[in-house]
């Protein structure tokens, strides 16, 4: 086994690792504060969420891309990055303590103003962190950041909780987000202790910001464009409204996200490493579509057949309208790991320049759609973003077949399949509502047959796949 290869799978080991059981118990958490705060604190918490991303999409900047790609990065960089870091987290943090009150004003919610100033503090604790983690994401050391999260989620869903049982509210959201970056930026530094060792490089940052400019356009663009839905939610709905879309929105989203984190972080780092092996580079980003398709599509689907039974028995009757459109979404956000692969290879090639207008492309088209489902309800938007996740598959596979020999009729072969067998495996396994009314009855007939199902069909339809990961976790064990 290569150096390169062992790295990128022990890497994938501790990523997930990190991810899954982090989000784990962060989905665990949410779910009991839930049940015990109602939707009304996570709408509040909701209205905030594009304030803090836009921030930190700033704070960051693209710098750690550019630095992750680049081959010949030196002490200087990290140093001009780490400075640059600083002022722009707190020239943001500035800016919504000033701005606060506009913000409660504008949803016209008071105590917003107190929340958003609190809440911004995790800008300037997270620009800490950035160039710590993309040291060890250059190392492809995994496992530092894996205990440095793991220690620290578990230390914050202790506060998140104690919060909320003694009556702290919408608070304890804020506890628990605070503490997770406070405890994890500290022990990323006694773990991997690092500080700067050389001034700001003016020669430096043009370099960095050359390539992480067009990243951070495309950042911006994407930031707003995913959390837009909040603010027009937040606006023209109550924030009980938003609480009910922002629970549905996220209880879909964090197991596409949390695997395709997983994948992502270890991926890209790997195709960096290989991006003059055109032949290497194409094999490896096409293999890594399908396995992230065959494990991803039916944990999201396989999510939203079962969102009204399990939202209604964790958190209660007045969760059942968020069920709803929490099965609509994870249509959505089954295609999110493909997109985000997609995008890899634009930034591993360092075509950030067609990175860009292809965010342009899809923010026009999301505009489109949300003029036209907005006066429509809530339901409608969520149907659009179903719409927008599909034209984007189109749109970003069209450019990606540019840059290497898996055109887009290609990818699509490759992933139709394992769509088609996902859907059709958990319709079969739906049958279980027309006869069953109970809901843990239903949980458990349903999730059993669908992977039953499931099992059996990539075994004998997508053999190759299925030979794949069954010898990668018998050499694993041996």
């Amino acid at each position: 086994m290569s150096e390169l290869t062992q790295k990128t799978t022990n890497g994938l080991k501790w990523s997930a690792i990190e991810r899954i059981v982090t989000q784990a118990i962060q989905l665990v958490v949410m779910l009991i504060l839930g049940r015990i705060l109602g939707p009304e604190a996570f709408g509040l918490i909701g209205m905030l969420t594009i304030f803090i991303a836009i921030s930190q999409t700033f704070v960051d900047s693209g710098f750690s891309s550019a630095l992750i790609r680049k081959k010949d990065r030196s002490e200087v960089d990290y140093a001009t990055t780490f400075y640059f870091n600083i002022v722009v987290s707190l020239s943001c943090y500035v800016l919504l303590f000033i701005g606060s009150p506009y913000i409660a004003d504008f949803y016209q919610q008071p105590e917003l103003i107190n929340l958003t100033r609190m809440l911004g503090v995790v800008i300037l604790v997270n620009a800490f962190t950035i160039v710590q983690r993309t040291r060890l994401t250059v190392a492809m050391d995994f496992k530092t950041q894996a205990k440095a999260s793991l220690l620290s989620v578990g230390c914050s869903t202790i506060i998140a909780l104690s919060l909320a049982y003694f009556d702290f509210g919408v608070w304890a959201l804020v506890g628990q987000t605070l503490s997770f970056a406070i405890i994890n930026m500290f022990l990323l530094h006694v773990f991997d202790p690092w500080l700067p060792k050389c001034g700001f490089s003016k020669h430096s940052f043009k370099e960095l910001f050359g390539f992480g400019s067009k990243v951070l356009a495309s950042g911006l663009l994407d930031t707003i464009y995913n959390n837009i839905y909040q603010i027009i939610i937040g606006k023209l709905f109550s924030a009980s409204q938003l609480g009910l879309f922002s629970q549905a929105k996220n209880l879909s989203s964090m197991p596409a996200m949390t695997l395709t984190g997983v994948i992502q972080r270890v991926t890209y780092p790997m195709m960096s490493h290989i991006q003059d092996d055109q032949q290497a580079l194409d094999k490896a980003y096409l293999l890594t579509l399908r396995l992230s398709a065959v494990v991803i599509f039916p944990i999201i689907i396989g999510l939203g057949l079962v969102a009204t039974p399990l939202l209604t028995l964790l958190l209660g009757d007045e969760w059942r309208s968020a069920a709803v459109l929490m099965s609509i979404l994870c249509f959505a956000y089954m295609l999110y790991p493909i997109h985000a692969i997609n995008l890899n290879l634009l930034q591993v090639k360092g075509r950030s320049d067609l990175f860009l207008r292809l965010e342009i492309i899809k923010k026009i088209i999301t505009t489109i759609i949300l003029v036209i489902t907005v006066p429509l309800g809530i339901k409608a938007i969520c149907i659009g973003m179903v719409i927008q996740s599909y034209i984007a598959l189109f749109v970003n596979t069209y450019y990606t077949d540019k840059l290497s020999s898996i055109t887009m009729f290609k990818q699509i072969k490759a992933l139709i399949s394992i769509w088609v067998l996902t859907v059709v495996c958990a319709f079969i396994a739906g049958f279980w509502f027309l006869v069953v009314s109970n809901n843990i009855i239903q949980l458990i007939l349903i999730i059993f047959s669908a992977l039953f199902l499931y099992f059996i069909a990539i075994k004998y339809l997508q053999f190759d796949l299925f030979d794949y990961m069954r010898s990668a976790v018998f050499r694993k064990l041996n």
